[in-house]
């Protein structure tokens, strides 16, 4: 390996350790209680090592959405090869499974992602293009796996032929984002005053939205 080679490497070991010191203080304060301060002191680094690395606190945490996207997609991409031969409405189904089972072994990655959805950082200054473009890329494969399975549903007529694919598939990730955000944070309430289990609700959530885009389904 050559000095260029191993200084690029060595780069990309400290970029990787800021990330992972990163991780572990937004996971325990939450993203907007954090500091640079915080991350340069859990990663052992001045924080003026960290700006050589990172613009701003956005960015890192655009940085761990890449990390949690990138297991979210490895785990769909699984489940997929299970659904062949399936139609498009088991497929969608399936995904919904494989999201929940994401924020259940996941839960901070997950929590992550729905912070951001919930959040206004899309614009936001201190974020390069390659990380914002690395998250947005792999936000958009997860949607293209749902628009593919919903142009499939309405070829095999499954699913309502009349729905906008694209639509269709916004208002589902929307209802999807704020059902789980409810239900994450409104957990002891829904159990104390409606004795309701999160988890029950979320399933019925989902047969809910299937049911909204079924052919038929709606006078079922």
């Amino acid at each position: 390996m050559g000095t260029a080679q191993r200084k690029e490497k060595e780069k990309e070991i400290r970029r990787n350790d800021i990330i992972d010191a990163a991780e572990k203080v937004f996971f325990s304060k939450g993203f907007d209680a954090t500091t640079m301060d915080d991350v340069a002191r859990e990663a052992e680094f001045s924080k003026r090592t960290i700006y050589v690395y990172f613009n701003s606190k956005d960015q890192i945490y655009f940085e761990i959405m890449v990390r949690g996207y990138k297991i979210l997609i490895e785990m769909m991409e699984t489940e997929i090869q299970y659904t062949n031969g399936k139609n498009a409405l088991d497929k969608i189904k399936q995904m919904g499974k494989v999201l929940y089972k994401f924020s259940q072994e996941y839960m901070y990655y997950f929590m992550t992602i729905i912070e951001y959805e919930n959040g206004e950082l899309d614009f936001a200054n201190g974020i390069s293009d390659k990380s914002r473009q690395e998250c947005y890329a792999l936000g958009e494969k997860i949607f293209t796996y749902l628009t593919s399975a919903l142009k499939s549903g309405v070829e095999e007529g499954s699913i309502r032929y009349e729905l906008d694919i694209v639509n269709t598939a916004i208002i589902l990730w929307s209802c999807i984002v704020g059902i789980f955000t409810t239900l994450h944070r409104k957990r002891n309430y829904i159990m104390n005053y409606h004795n309701r289990e999160s988890n029950e609700l979320l399933l019925n959530a989902f047969d809910m939205l299937i049911r909204s885009i079924e052919n038929g389904g709606i006078a079922k």
